[in-house]
Formats: structure tokens, sequence, C-alpha cells
């Protein structure tokens, strides 16, 4: 194994959360504010999960007052604190990018029920 391997391998969290397109998350984030630290939680659905290893990212989508926000975490980023699922979604496809265009109950994903 090369020594970049061995590097990105230390940074990779062990116990990664467990969560799939179409769920939604509330992530909970670690925010400095100068010399503060804070936790702010962002809830939304999953749209889209990509990479691997150390570069795995997840995207979550939000509407927030009307306008979407989206953010991209990384899975491994030491700033994501938690990653809890509230309700799992059931979709057919890996990446949502049609919510984008849709507004109101037509952006909803239905809950799939186990």
């Amino acid at each position: 194994m090369d020594a970049l391997k061995t590097i990105a391998a230390s940074s990779v969290k062990e116990n990664k959360p467990k969560f799939e397109i179409g769920d939604t998350v509330r992530v909970s984030v670690n925010i400095r504010e100068g010399e503060r630290e804070r936790i702010q939680m962002f809830e939304g659905t999953v749209i889209a999960k990509r990479g691997s290893g150390v570069a795995e990212t997840f995207t979550v989508r939000r509407l927030s007052y009307g306008v979407g926000v989206e953010r991209v975490f990384p899975v491994n980023s030491p700033n994501v604190v938690d990653v809890q699922v509230v309700r799992s979604g059931k979709v057919r496809r890996s990446k949502l990018y049609y919510l984008r265009g849709r507004v109101g109950k037509a952006a909803k994903v239905k809950e799939q029920i186990k």
C-alpha cells in the first residue's frame, strides 16, 4: 500500500452514519464563531452521495423560507458530529436532482415503511 492510501485510511471514520438517498436526516455540524464553538442542526433530504474513502460526501437539501438550500457534507469530516435519520425515503434512483425543480408537496419523497 502506498503512502497516500495509508494517510487517507487514518482519516476515515470507523463508525460511519448509516443512511441512504431519499432519507430525511438531521446533520449535527460543529460551527466555530471566533473562539466559541456550537453545534448547529441542518435537517433535509439526502439528494446525492458521491465519492469513496476519505473523499466521500453527501448532499442535503431543505427549503428555508421558500428558498431551496443545499449543503454538501464530507462523511469523514470532524465537523460533522452526528447524522440522525428522521425518516426513510422510498426512491428508485441514486441522484434526486429532480427535486430542485419541484415545489410544495411535489418535492416530497414517499416514506418507506419497514
